[in-house]
This record gives structure tokens, sequence and C-alpha cells, in this order.
């Protein structure tokens, strides 16, 4: 008897106990103390509680309190202007079980950052891969002005109402920044002193990962069959399909934020005319996920490394391809921006250390392309168009309004003719806007391909310093490689 009025007990205590949690306002991670809101816009604060229950908002900003009351799944949300005050905010969220202070908040720029192991390397590097200039970043990291926020790595079938696992905001110094992406940190900590605003990162990213990961159910089923059923989630989580937009980005939407900086393609390389499709379809399924219109999207090139050497020219195991596919992206994503690194992979890591440089060409495309600095040049110079002339080809460029620039010697042009075999190429920049390639082993050249390798080292730029990508001028299937090169 005595063994049944304790279970009887014990069941009584957890319903009153999941009665009460069930009772309390809860908020999801992201939206927490030392948060940074997008300034001068609607933001959206949500959460859940009891079914129906009434809830009172009340910002340090705004005069008026907010009434809101949850529906009947207990979901609630609202939006919220917010405005250009550099000075730290408190909101109050009450209701008859919770009384909650959200403590400073700070109003400014928010850019969610992902994708995979690039966007991941921390600054202060992976195990014998450095990050160039770590040390003294992390040094001289203490900011208050500069917040950040990580989503861990997470997968799942379905799609999360929260995160599950992750660092609450906190703000910049030498702890929090060593371990956090150094592309993010650097974008974030430059914009900050440039605009001289409060600015929040949010990274989301898992190594490895394709873009399938990333893409939702609903979008991805477009393309390819998903279904999860009988798959088993901890086993190489960051390469099952839509599993990372279920776990990292589904559960921080609809969370205000301005544009994404996104660096991946490598785990798609070897399928590039595919990519084409899925990263715009991906890209477009988050805007409009999110509800706030075609914000700004910037994302990395995949730089050049060895990969399986040098020896495939005209299959997708030359990453040219897959470069060539991200190039091509640009026009099929409104209000994109892509970054160049030509010039600064590694030939003996897929991780290349130059990270600063990398976060500075996205920079480039905010300050240009988002915030007016119109001054600012963030435009790499394209190939435009070819012409026949003295034995060789003669390429045009867009985007060499201060003309075309090399350190030392162009390297890297190859020249065919008909007979859709190339040649090592001698190139020189001409009118200071033009490139002349040709050779001797190619009397009548029709096309020409520049940087078309695994592994290469950009040498190609503009005046600005900004690199040329790798490019071709033919669309030929089976084209091949002279057998005997000229040195």
């Amino acid at each position: 008897m005595k063994k049944i009025t304790l279970i009887v007990h014990v069941i009584l205590l957890n319903l009153f106990s999941v009665a009460s949690i069930r009772a309390e306002v809860k908020l999801p991670a992201i939206v927490s103390s030392n948060m940074v809101l997008q300034r001068n816009t609607t933001v959206e604060l949500w959460g859940w509680a009891s079914a129906k229950e009434k809830i009172s908002i009340k910002t340090s900003w705004l005069s008026e309190v907010m009434n809101i009351q949850a529906d009947s799944e207990g979901n609630w949300s609202i939006k919220v202007k917010t405005s250009n005050s550099k000075e730290p905010q408190t909101i109050k969220i009450k209701s008859e079980t919770s009384d909650i202070t959200l403590k400073n908040v700070l109003f400014g720029e928010v850019w969610l950052c992902s994708g995979q192991s690039n966007m991941e390397q921390p600054v202060k590097g992976f195990l014998g891969q450095p990050t160039y200039e770590s040390n003294i970043s992390i040094a001289k990291a203490g900011n208050p002005y500069l917040r950040l926020f990580s989503v861990d790595e997470v997968g799942a079938k379905t799609p999360l109402a929260d995160v599950a696992i992750y660092k609450g905001w906190q703000q910049a110094s030498p702890q929090s920044v060593s371990t956090y992406s150094a592309i993010a940190y650097f974008f974030g900590q430059q914009l900050q002193e440039i605009l001289d605003v409060p600015v929040g990162l949010i990274q989301s990213s898992w190594g490895g990962s394709p873009i399938q990961a990333w893409m939702s159910t609903d979008v991805l089923g477009n393309y390819e069959k998903v279904n999860l059923d009988g798959v088993d989630m901890t086993k190489k989580t960051n390469h099952i399909p839509t599993a990372l937009y279920n776990g990292m980005i589904n559960p921080i939407i609809p969370y205000t934020i301005k544009g994404v900086l996104w660096y991946q393609g490598e785990s798609n390389r070897m399928e590039p005319e595919k990519y084409k499709k899925l990263f715009p379809a991906m890209v477009k399924d988050w805007r409009y996920r999110w509800g706030i219109g075609d914000f700004p999207f910037y994302y990395v090139q995949i730089a050049p490394y060895k990969y399986s050497g040098n020896t495939d020219f005209q299959t997708v195991r030359n990453t040219a391809f897959i470069r060539e596919a991200q190039i091509q992206c640009l026009d099929l994503i409104s209000n994109s921006g892509i970054a160049i690194t030509m010039d600064i992979g590694d030939y003996n890591s897929i991780h290349p250390p130059k990270k600063k440089e990398v976060a500075d060409r996205l920079l480039f495309n905010a300050l240009h392309r988002t915030y007016g600095y119109k001054s600012v040049d963030c435009f790499s110079p394209m190939y435009d168009s070819k012409e026949r002339k003295d034995g060789g080809i003669i390429l045009k460029f867009k985007n060499v309004e201060n003309g075309l620039y090399v350190y030392d010697k162009l390297k890297g042009f190859e020249i065919a003719g008909k007979d859709k075999v190339f040649y090592p190429a001698n190139a020189e920049i001409i009118n200071r806007k033009e490139v002349f390639v040709s050779s001797n082993n190619v009397p009548n050249p029709v096309e020409v391909r520049y940087a078309w390798r695994n592994w290469v080292v950009g040498t190609l730029y503009n005046g600005n310093l900004l690199p040329a990508p790798s490019f071709r001028t033919d669309k030929w299937l089976d084209a091949t490689l002279a057998e005997d090169k000229v040195k």
C-alpha cells in the first residue's frame, strides 16, 4: 500500500512539474541577454508558453507595453521596432508565472555565417592548420560592441523549434574569439570598426557538409529523393540530406539578420551542374522562410588545392568546374556577391591559412553592395570577350576600370586551336586592361583557359588587387592537354 501511495505521489509531482514548466514563458536560445538585434528595422521576438497564456512585453526604448496571447498550441511571436541607438537596452517579458528580463541588448548589424570547414575554422586554427595573424588577433579581440553566437553541430530528421546545443551570445574577447570562425570574426571586427555600430555574428557551420545537408526537405525533394526513415543520425550526420537545415538553420528562423556569409562547395565539387541548381534553390528557400526579403548573400569561391592532383583536365575531378559553377551562380542568385580566392589557396591544406584575406573580400562586398561604400571595389576581373589578332587571342574583361595588374609574370594560361588541344601559353597585359595570349604551338588559336586546374596560384588581378577567377572561353566537353608541354 505504501508503495502504491508513493508511486501515485511521484506521478502527481511529475504532473504538477510538467504543468508548471508548460506555464512558464520560454524563449529560443538565440533570444537572450547580450544579443544584437538588427538596428533600425522591425524584428521578431518569439517563444512558447501555455496555451492562450497572456504575455506583456516592455522594452527600454519603446514607451508602450505590448500585450500578446499565445495561441492554442502555446506559440507566440511579436514584431518590435528597433532604432539606431548604441545604448544597451532591456526587454522585460511577463506572464502570470514568468518574469524574464533580457539585459545588455544592442542594436546593430547581424550576419549569419554558415557553410563547411573553411567557415568553421577558428581564429586559433585547426590542429596543424594555422590561421595567419591568429595570435595578435586574439590578443586584441576585446570588443563589447561585437557579439558572438554559435550553433553547435546538431543534425535532425525534422526541423527543430530551438537549437539543441549552442554557445550563447558573448562579447568578443580573447577567450570567445579564439574558438570562433576566423572568417566571421575578421569580417565582423572590421565591419564594427568601419560602421561604428554594434555587430552580431551567428555561426552555424559544419565541416565536410554538402549543400544538400543545409536544404529543407520541401526544396531538396524537388531535386533528389529525401527519405530519412531508418537513417542513423549519429553517423556521418553532416552528410545527411536536410539534417543540418533541420538542426542548425530552422531553429534560428525568424531571428532578423542583415545578410548571410557562406563558404561551402568543397563537398559538392564532383557535381558542378547540380550545384548550380541546388545553391540558388537553397538561398531562395532561406529567404522565403525568413520573410525579410532578398537579404544579401555573399559567398566564397573554393580555393585551389591539390585534391587528386592536376592530371584531370576535362572531368569534374578538376575543381575549376565547380569554381565556374560558383561564378555562374552570381547570375542565378539576386543580391549576391563572391569572394575570389585564386591567389590564396594552399597546396597541402584544404583549409588555407589566409582567412583574413577571405574575410576582407566578403567585407568589400558588404561595404559596396549593402552599406553604400561605392568607392570600395568588390568586383574581381571577369572574362568578357575575346578577339583573334596577330596569331594570338586578346581577352577583354569586366570590372577593370582601374586596369589589370600582375605582381611578376602572368602564368596559368593555355591556348588551343580547332583541334581542342590546349598548350601552355605566353600571356601579357596590354593596354593595361586586356590580356594577349599566344603560343608558337598554336598558330591559329580559337580558345583560352586560365588557371584551369585543381592547384594553381592565380596571377591576374585588377588594379585594386582583387584576383580573377579561373575561366575558359570555350564550352568544349572533349578538350585535352598537349602531351608535349612547352616549358
